[in-house]
């Protein structure tokens, strides 16, 4: 048995084909089925029902799958011991960020984390809360930037900032003559939101009195980015409300239509997460560092601010 061995089934019970699995860990396809089946010969079972289109587990096959993942994961941290140890940092770092914060909060950092570690190679996905939470299970990131808390018992979160949330309200809306609105001016069937799958969804409908399944209105629309919700509020179908940082980027026009609310305002909680397994400790921490300096900085409109946790 050998860990090279224990990578090509990983990669065949996640593609779910033997050409895929090939393709992905850059051998041939006779080369990966054959080191396949010379590990099911020598453990004397059947690791997947060839006969199934895709191909499926075993169910003893499900068992040496799990066990394998925890086998490669740990042979690959034996370098991360040694870079902790020798305090270097660099080398691949997996990192996933939840769709509402990667247009915004990467831009801020990125360049700024590659020139002072130019030795870590990032790799970075745009993923659901969801697929963070599966792939920090499955080994397949080192960390994620996510709203929180998320309460998994095996994942470790670090505050970043509290973002407020900003409402955009169109012209001639009940709320566009008030300076300053309350999370109790807010009707869920007057609120144009994201699509489901997205957390800051799920944060909205907390802050409104109105339950759903008791919209009034003859239509329910909901949209994957804020661009399109902008643009339908301004159509006056309804307000929306946007993280604070989204809103930096605004015209002159549309910043006339922001709404902010009375003090303390509603925000979420952004954080730097991993698995409590992670060795990656020192890119992790880098990475932290240099998201909190920017965080520290002067991002500050209308009064209003991201709060840090940090000081």
């Amino acid at each position: 048995m050998t860990i090279t061995q224990l990578k090509y089934v990983l990669a065949v019970a996640e593609n779910k084909n033997f050409t895929k699995a090939a393709q992905k860990t850059f051998v041939t396809q006779p080369t990966l089925s054959m080191q396949i089946q010379k590990l099911e010969e020598e453990l004397d079972i059947l690791i997947f029902d060839r006969s199934k289109k895709p191909i499926e587990l075993t169910p003893v096959g499900k068992k040496i799958v799990s066990q394998a993942r925890n086998i490669v994961n740990e042979s690959e941290r034996m370098q991360d011991v040694v870079d902790q140890e020798k305090g270097f940092i660099g080398g691949e770092f997996n990192i996933g960020i939840i769709p509402t914060v990667m247009p915004t909060l990467l831009p801020m950092f990125l360049r700024n984390f590659t020139k002072k570690y130019p030795k870590v190679q990032l790799k970075i996905e745009e993923l659901t809360t969801d697929d963070i939470i599966t792939k920090l299970r499955d080994g397949h990131l080192d960390a994620a930037i996510a709203a929180t808390p998320l309460l998994e018992h095996n994942i470790k979160e670090r505050v970043l900032y509290y973002e407020p949330f900003v409402a955009f309200v169109p012209e001639g809306h009940a709320l566009s003559e008030k300076k300053k609105i309350s999370s109790n001016d807010l009707e869920l069937d007057d609120l144009l939101l994201l699509e489901d799958g997205h957390c800051f969804k799920d944060s909205v409908i907390h802050l409104c009195k109105s339950k759903q399944g008791e919209l009034e209105n003859n239509f329910q629309l909901q949209s994957g980015s804020f661009e399109t919700l902008i643009k339908l509020s301004n159509e006056g179908l309804g307000m929306t409300l946007l993280p604070y940082l989204h809103t930096l980027d605004l015209s002159e026009k549309q910043i006339k239509k922001l709404r902010y609310f009375t003090d303390p305002p509603p925000a979420r909680e952004v954080s730097l997460i991993y698995s409590k397994s992670e060795l990656k400790l020192q890119i992790i921490d880098a990475l932290y560092d240099v998201i909190a300096g920017v965080i520290r900085g002067a991002i500050r409109f209308n009064d209003v601010k991201i709060i840090s946790p940090l000081k």
